[in-house]
C-alpha cells in the first residue's frame, strides 16, 4: 500500500505565515493612521485648538523572526497636525495671525507654524488645520500643539497676501526683522504694483497701537536713529521718490528693548500710512521698547541693488 503523506502540516504553516504577513502589513518606517484626540483648552483671544492628530509608529519585524520592534517616523512631514477654530466676538470684520507651538510633554517647543485668517466677521467662526511639516533631525517627540500668540486686525487694514494687489496700487508689508544686542530692526517694504507712478518724500506715518487697538501713549517716535544705533542706514536723509509700477521702496522702525527704571512699553501694532490721505495699513512688529520708549523711523529709500 502506498503511502499517504498528510498535507496538514504544511497547511498550517502557510496559513501561519499569511495570518503574520497581514498583521506587519507595511514598509519599515510606515506611520499607523491617527484619529485626532479632542482637546477641550480655553480659547486664546477667540482661538481654539478642537482636536490634535500624532502618528504612532508601525510596529516592525526583526530578522530575527522573534522581536518585533516599533520603527522609526519618516523622514518627510512628521503628519502632526492640529484642528483649530477661531471665533471673532468683536463688532467688525477681522483678520487674525496665529502662533501655534507643537511641544513636548515637557514644554520644548519642537516647532511652530503660523496662520493667517482673513475676514472672520463679527459672530462667525472660522475652522482650518495647522501642521508642522518637518521635525528638525533629533527632535524630541512632539505630544501637544498650543496657542503660542495671537494678532487680530481690521480685515480692511490687514496687509494682502503674496500677489495680491490693493485698489490703491501700492501694496504694503513687513519682513520678520532682525535682532542682535539687544537691537531690533523691522523692515517696511512697499511695492507699487498698480499701474501708475506712485510719488514719495519722507517718512511712513505711525501709529501705535496697544492689544486692543487704541493709540499708546509715552513713545516718542523720531524721524532717523535717533542715536539708537549708528551705520544702520537710518541717518540717511529723505528724499523725493517716483515709484513705476513693479517698482519698490524700503523703510524701517528701529529699537532697543533695554529695560531700566520705569515701566517697559509693548506695542503690539501699528499702523502706517504712505502719506496723510493713504488708506492704513495695521502691521504686527510686536515692538518691545523696554523703558527706551523711544522708536526710530527711516526715510523711504530703494532697495539697495
Amino acid at each position: 500500500m502506498r503511502k499517504v503523506t498528510s498535507l496538514l502540516p504544511a497547511l498550517a504553516a502557510l496559513l501561519l505565515l499569511t495570518a503574520c504577513g497581514s498583521e506587519q502589513a507595511g514598509t519599515p518606517g510606515a506611520v499607523a493612521p491617527a484619529s485626532g484626540t479632542v482637546v477641550t483648552d480655553p480659547p486664546v483671544d477667540g482661538v481654539r485648538i478642537t482636536s490634535v492628530t500624532i502618528p504612532s509608529a508601525t510596529p516592525t519585524p526583526k530578522s530575527d523572526g522573534f522581536s518585533v520592534h516599533a520603527g522609526p517616523l519618516p523622514t518627510g512631514d512628521s503628519g502632526i497636525s492640529a484642528a483649530y477654530e477661531v471665533t471673532n466676538n468683536g463688532t467688525e470684520a477681522l483678520t487674525y495671525t496665529i502662533l501655534f507651538d507643537f511641544t513636548t510633554d515637557a514644554g520644548e517647543v519642537m516647532g511652530n507654524s503660523h496662520e493667517t485668517v482673513r475676514s472672520v466677521g463679527p459672530g462667525a467662526t472660522e475652522r482650518g488645520t495647522v501642521r508642522v511639516g518637518v521635525l528638525a533631525p533629533g527632535a524630541s517627540r512632539v505630544t501637544r500643539v498650543k496657542v503660542s500668540r495671537v494678532t487680530k486686525v481690521p480685515a480692511a487694514e490687514a496687509p494682502l497676501a503674496s500677489g495680491e494687489c490693493p485698489p490703491s496700487g501700492i501694496r504694503l508689508t513687513t519682513d520678520d526683522g532682525d535682532a542682535a544686542m539687544g537691537l531690533r530692526v523691522v523692515g517696511l517694504h512697499l511695492e507699487n504694483c498698480g499701474k501708475r507712478d506712485y510719488s514719495l518724500d519722507g517718512y511712513p506715518l505711525l501709529e501705535l497701537l496697544d492689544k486692543d487697538l487704541s493709540p499708546v501713549q509715552g513713545v516718542r517716535i523720531v524721524h532717523g536713529s535717533g542715536g539708537i544705533s549708528t551705520g544702520t542706514g537710518f541717518d540717511e536723509p529723505a528724499r523725493p521718490l517716483v515709484l513705476k509700477p513693479g517698482e519698490s521702496a524700503l523703510s524701517g522702525l528701529m529699537w532697543r528693548n533695554t529695560t531700566e527704571s520705569g515701566a517697559a512699553v509693548n506695542v503690539p501694532y501699528v499702523r502706517v500710512r504712505t502719506e496723510q490721505r493713504a488708506d492704513p495699513v495695521t502691521v504686527t512688529p510686536h515692538l518691545d521698547l523696554g523703558t527706551t520708549g523711544k522708536l526710530a523711523v527711516r526715510a523711504w529709500t530703494r532697495p539697495s541693488k
